[in-house]
């Protein structure tokens, strides 16, 4: 399988995953809300490491930034975001455009860690107050 296809077939699992998760969020099911979105990562490391080998030294990560201010997270509409980043990395992938795919899954990996530092900050805090 080319890189390419793994890639793709990565960010449609994403996708997959990210659609459970809104799902899990719509059913205020937390637990499956986590895990869906813990998968949504993997799934995206996974493409940005096939991305990276594929642009050895070729994009400038850099300059890629998302709103800066980003320090508080809801999570459905981070998930919205994601959402809309992944479908526009699936059109660049289906039109050959791949630093635009790469760009728009990187972004869409740091909205989901923002989300999972947001769980894990809610969980430390419900951790000390008991």
């Amino acid at each position: 399988m080319a890189a390419n296809e793994k890639i793709s077939k990565a960010l449609k699992s994403a996708m997959a995953y990210l659609e459970n998760s809104m799902l899990a969020l719509n059913k205020k099911d937390e637990n499956s809300l986590m895990d869906s979105v813990w998968h949504v990562a993997a799934e995206l490391e996974y493409a940005l490491f096939l991305f990276s080998i594929t642009f050895q030294g070729e994009s400038d990560r850099s300059k890629w930034k998302l709103n800066p201010k980003l320090k508080k997270v809801e999570v459905g509409p981070a998930l919205i975001a994601v959402q809309n980043l992944l479908d526009e990395a699936e059109n660049c992938m289906a039109d050959g455009k791949l630093l635009d795919a790469y760009k728009s899954a990187y972004i869409a990996r740091h909205y989901i860690l923002k989300v999972q530092g947001d769980f894990a900050k809610k969980k430390r805090e419900a951790f000390k107050k008991k």
